[in-house]
């Protein structure tokens, strides 16, 4: 048990950069969206509708949860086993 303890890194540390999600409304595929970090939302008919959708992921975002062990591949495909922080929430703000 351990060895598989010892694979998990603290995502409160790997991931200290990341401590604020920025939601931009954005035009998208004929209508509004929000963009993070490159990727879009699904397309609403309106800036409102769009910025309100934001609004609401960017609050579920700062949610605590429960702490749990996740794996995940990065831009270089290499696989990573990590311990969330149920807490270990970032901070967030919407743009547009």
């Amino acid at each position: 048990m351990k060895e598989q303890g010892a694979r998990f890194e603290t995502l409160a540390n790997a991931r200290s950069k990341m401590t604020k999600i920025t939601y931009k409304i954005v035009e998208h595929d004929g209508g509004w969206a929000y963009q993070v970090d490159g990727a879009f939302s699904e397309t609403f008919p309106s800036h409102d509708e769009a910025r309100r959708a934001a609004e609401r992921a960017a609050s579920e975002q700062v949610v605590p949860g429960e702490t749990a062990a996740i794996s995940w591949e990065d831009k270089a495909g290499h696989w990573h086993d990590e311990l969330s922080a149920g807490t270990d929430r970032p901070e967030t703000d919407v743009e547009g």
